[in-house]
């Protein structure tokens, strides 16, 4: 019998072990040398704390833990430990921690100190606060001069930090609630996560606007600390019981569902010509063929889009990168020559520069670029009679600083990566609470215009805040990887429904969720928990998609939207366990047939449905 954590995760390694930590109404696991879930009666008060360590490429130095002390007490508790962290240099900053708490307060505090210089991206402190009952409600900023804002967080997401030069953060939990965080030893600031789809409001150690990387200098001590205070009325009510059974209500809608997009790599050419079968097999009706120059792609590429295109008969549209090195005209043109030559007959075109594939961050200089407005007509100009889309390659943070005229394209598109700023598994699977902002955001500064998403997976296909993505060969669960052991398992599977699910109320045109083959793709490849060549557990639920495209959508409302998401159609219902214990869902009727998606099983046709970790059902209505 395979091993459940491969099937499941598509690799063994396990993530670390948690401690609950509880007293009175506070609760909060220790996990890794952080904090999270930090709850009071049940409710939510922030999402973590964690010290943090990120390389000059914003990747995330792990830290190696030692001489752990914990003590606890019906009064409170208090923990202590050494963290060591190394930069890619080989310098090493150490820090001592010290977190205690009562029934009403934690305190997080940390020490440190580097045995050479060290380059970061950045080094210390992060809060998270929740979003769901936390946006568009009031807030209380203290700032370092003592003069308090009084403000709302943001609810359509916000594009640059909506708070500077924190020092203090009052927020009401629930009623009858209040938490007060303090900041100290450093100037903090927030962002708004959702605009990576974290779910959360960041607030982290040195503005933006700073110089990055920055070096923590050899020698020098620094000391910060987090300081959380809770005050609750006599009658606060506590959260709802999250253990009882989960009821699905299905709404129907005059939206309709996407159609599925495959994407086309150039370096994996040869792979895809060799799989058009599963295309078919698939039943997507989009081919997203990437473009870049700047990376070596030419004519052979065309070439191969063209056979490829001609072979599955399928809609193509070209992703491209523009360089914007000479008059937009001159290159335009020369890629349109270049598609002629090839013989690639391209349904749509999406254009992008390619400086915008990388962050500009707050304070930053807007690296120079042609108007959007300019590249677009050059597109067509040179394309004519085209479909022409713009927006980002990368992710929606970057389309909703660099807005582009709608106008003057047909279509918008981004993409979103789940595994920027943290790699755990409830962190993935929390990031569809911040998705659902992500396309109603969208949807607000763009209207109804017609929008698309993808290619959008677990792993990173680009890095636009370093140089790099990273290289991940133990298959473990890291940020920026462009390998992830979870896109050949069932977790997978659950996230791409899950996904869908959450994106389909926004009446997208294509949503794109794979490529065809490689780390991205549809097919496994050598080492897997799937056999070499045959489909991953996502193929099946992409499946299942492809089936429904066009029908209208009934819009699915579960009372644990963090543990169970769906879609359906009139006749089909669509469900998701995104955790790792069983769930039992009550549907609205008895059901006709229950299917499990990725391996055809047939459930108990019951109108009480258990659902293992991460399972994906069919269900026929």
């Amino acid at each position: 019998m395979r091993d459940d954590g491969l099937r499941l995760y598509g690799t063994a390694e396990h993530e670390p072990e948690s401690r609950s930590l509880v007293v009175g109404n506070l609760s909060m696991d220790f996990q890794d040398g952080n904090l999270r879930s930090l709850r009071f009666g049940g409710h939510e008060v922030l999402r973590a704390i964690s010290f943090l360590v990120r390389d000059k490429d914003w990747g995330t130095c792990r830290a190696r833990l030692s001489d752990l002390r914990i003590e606890e007490n019906e009064r409170g508790f208090s923990l202590a430990y050494a963290a060591h962290f190394t930069a890619p240099t080989g310098a090493n900053l150490d820090c001592q921690i010290a977190i205690s708490g009562t029934a009403t307060s934690v305190s997080f505090s940390a020490d440190y100190v580097s045995d050479a210089d060290f380059e970061t991206a950045r080094a210390g402190f992060v809060v998270l606060h929740p979003v769901i009952g936390v946006a568009g409600e009031p807030v209380a900023i203290t700032h370092g001069d003592g003069s308090v804002e009084e403000a709302r967080w943001p609810d359509t997401i916000a594009p640059w930090q909506p708070f500077k030069n924190i020092a203090q953060i009052t927020h009401r939990v629930a009623p009858g609630i209040m938490a007060t965080t303090r900041f100290v030893g450093d100037v903090f600031e927030m962002e708004d996560q959702r605009n990576w789809t974290d779910a959360s409001y960041k607030t982290y150690v040195r503005p933006l606007a700073l110089p990055w990387p920055y070096l923590v200098p050899q020698g020098e001590r620094f000391r910060q600390q987090i300081a959380v205070e809770i005050l609750a009325e006599n009658n606060a009510a506590r959260a709802a019981d999250r253990s009882d059974a989960i009821s699905v209500r299905l709404i129907p809608t005059n939206v309709r569902l996407p159609a599925i997009g495959v994407g086309l790599r150039p370096e994996c050419l040869q792979e895809e010509l060799a799989s058009l079968d599963v295309l078919k097999a698939i039943g997507a009706e989009h081919l997203i063929a990437h473009f870049d120059p700047a990376a070596g792609h030419g004519i052979e590429a065309l070439k191969g889009y063209a056979a490829i295109a001609a072979q599955s008969e399928l809609k193509v549209t070209l992703e491209l990168a523009v360089p914007c090195l000479r008059p937009l005209e001159e290159e335009m043109a020369q890629f349109a020559a270049m598609v002629d030559e090839a013989g690639l007959q391209l349904d749509t075109l999406f254009v992008c520069p390619s400086v915008d594939r990388q962050s500009t961050p707050p304070g930053s200089n807007w690296p120079q670029c042609p108007a959007l407005g300019d590249i677009y007509a050059a597109a067509r100009v040179a394309f004519p009679g085209l479909r022409l889309g713009g927006g980002m390659m990368s992710y929606f943070t970057e389309l909703n600083r660099k807005r582009v005229p709608p106008d003057q394209i047909d279509y918008i598109s981004h993409s979103t990566n789940p595994i920027v700023h943290a790699a755990d598994d409830l962190s993935v699977m929390q990031t569809f609470e911040a998705l659902r902002h992500v396309v109603n955001s969208t949807r607000a500064i763009y209207g109804n215009k017609a929008y698309r998403i993808g290619p959008s997976t677990i792993a990173m296909r680009q890095n636009p805040y370093g140089s790099t993505t990273k290289d991940n060969p133990a298959g473990a669960r890291i940020p920026m990887a462009n390998v992830d052991p979870r896109h050949n398992g069932q977790f997978g599977a659950a996230w791409t429904l899950a996904y869908a699910a959450t994106v389909a109320p926004a009446a997208l045109e294509v949503l794109t969720l794979s490529t065809l083959v490689g780390p991205f793709g549809l097919l496994a490849g050598g080492r897997e928990v799937t056999v070499s060549g045959e489909l991953r557990p996502l193929a099946h639920v992409l499946t299942r998609l492809a089936a429904l495209s066009r029908e209208l959508l009934s819009a699915v409302e579960t009372s644990r939207p963090d543990a169970v998401l769906g879609l359906g159609s009139q006749r089909r219902l669509l469900l998701a366990n995104i955790t790792c214990d069983e769930q039992t869902v009550v549907l609205p009727a008895k059901p006709r047939k229950v299917s499990a998606i990725v391996d055809g099983g047939e459930l108990a046709a019951q109108q009480h449905v258990t659902l293992a970790p991460y399972a994906c059902v069919d269900i026929a209505l």
